[in-house]
């Protein structure tokens, strides 16, 4: 069992005046959960981690797991192994000896080190590699066997800090399904996991969480986020291409909200606003996979200044709106020809967003 509680988490460097990087970080996570930190670079992603294992000391704020302060706790004993971007491994060490090195060095007896060992390169498809040296085994293999010495150490919790980033799109897509069936496999094990790439954080995850300057902009399920984001900011982050964003003001506020759009179009979106909001300006959300060819009323009408066919879908850029905003198309199957022609889009109504100030009005 592995609850971690972290309460009003900060860090700060430099000491009192500092440099804040991370403030008021309050997060539940329960045992066996998988727990993705995503955020742009210098959000605080990995100093996050990096302080849930003990390599960054806790400014403010108390972080336990199941239960008991271990802000001061040594990281040897808090339970936990972590998996670096970088493999760290022994060079003069045979896969067989870097998976074991922590175990040996714990006192494990020969029989008890041996048995971790063959479970894991099981587990990992280790298994005919296990007298090899790291410098005889490819990105992705190397990459197993760092996680594979974390796995026989049993830890409470595990720790990715960007596991994949150093491997090739083959072997992300391969070793990021062995991570998603190694979870399957110990569903009982709580990991947190720090990455860059959406793909990875909505396919692995039972929750995200969205950092941006120094804080949670969100926590939810991979679909709770890409349904329902509470901001622009989260609206755009997850998803590619990001949602776009039309400029308008609240014409009719009521059950279902009427927005005149900056372009002179007029769009109807099913979120309820009070009498207070007319007038108000607004961004009506719009995911570029949602928008379709407009048979009658368009949403966005524009040409389009570039194509991208890419197989089973095409990517449509249209020309810079006045303000200077750029809306993207991804219609399935290929439209390359669409190259410089006017296109009305439309989108069913019930996948539209509607922010002000940045912040979702959807209650």
């Amino acid at each position: 069992m592995a609850d971690l509680t972290l309460r009003a988490v900060g860090k700060t460097y430099g000491g009192k005046g500092g440099v804040a990087v991370l403030k008021d970080i309050n997060l539940d996570i329960k045992t066996g959960e998988l727990i993705v930190f995503v955020g742009p670079s210098g959000c605080g992603k990995s100093t996050l981690m990096r302080m849930i294992a003990g390599l960054e000391t806790i400014s403010e704020g108390t972080l336990d797991i199941d239960g008991q302060k271990v802000n001061d706790v040594p990281p040897a004993q808090r339970g936990i192994a972590m998996v670096f971007q970088s493999y760290a491994l022994y060079p003069h060490m045979t896969v067989r000896d870097n998976m074991a090195f922590a175990l040996k060095i714990a006192g494990k007896t020969g029989a008890e080190i041996d048995a971790a060992v063959t479970r894991a390169a099981n587990a990992l498809q280790l298994t005919p590699y296990l007298d090899r040296l790291p410098k005889a085994l490819s990105g992705g293999q190397r990459q197993r066997v760092a996680i594979g010495r974390a796995i026989v150490r049993d830890p409470k919790v595990y720790l990715f800090d960007e596991p994949l980033s150093n491997l090739d799109a083959a072997l992300r897509v391969a070793t990021r399904i062995e991570i998603a069936q190694l979870k399957e496999a110990m569903p009982d094990r709580t990991m947190i996991y720090v990455t860059h790439d959406q793909v990875e954080a909505m396919t692995l995850a039972s929750r995200i969480v969205v950092l941006a300057k120094g804080g949670i902009a969100q926590v939810g399920t991979p679909m709770e986020l890409y349904e329902r984001p509470t901001s622009e900011f989260v609206a755009q982050f997850i998803g590619s291409p990001a949602m776009n964003l039309l400029a308008g003001t609240i014409d009719k506020p009521g059950a279902e909200t009427v927005v005149s759009l900056a372009s002179g179009l007029t769009v109807t979106v099913p979120i309820a606003t009070t009498a207070a909001d007319k007038g108000r300006r607004v961004n009506v959300g719009v995911r570029p996979e949602d928008l379709q060819p407009a048979t009658g009323a368009a949403l966005y009408q524009g040409k389009v200044a570039l194509t991208e066919a890419l197989g089973e879908v095409t990517l449509l850029y249209f020309e810079p709106q006045a303000d200077g905003t750029q809306v993207v198309g991804k219609l399935p199957g290929n439209h390359s020809g669409l190259r410089g022609q006017t296109l009305g889009l439309t989108a069913d109504p019930s996948k539209l967003h509607l922010f002000s100030e940045g912040v979702s009005l959807r209650r």
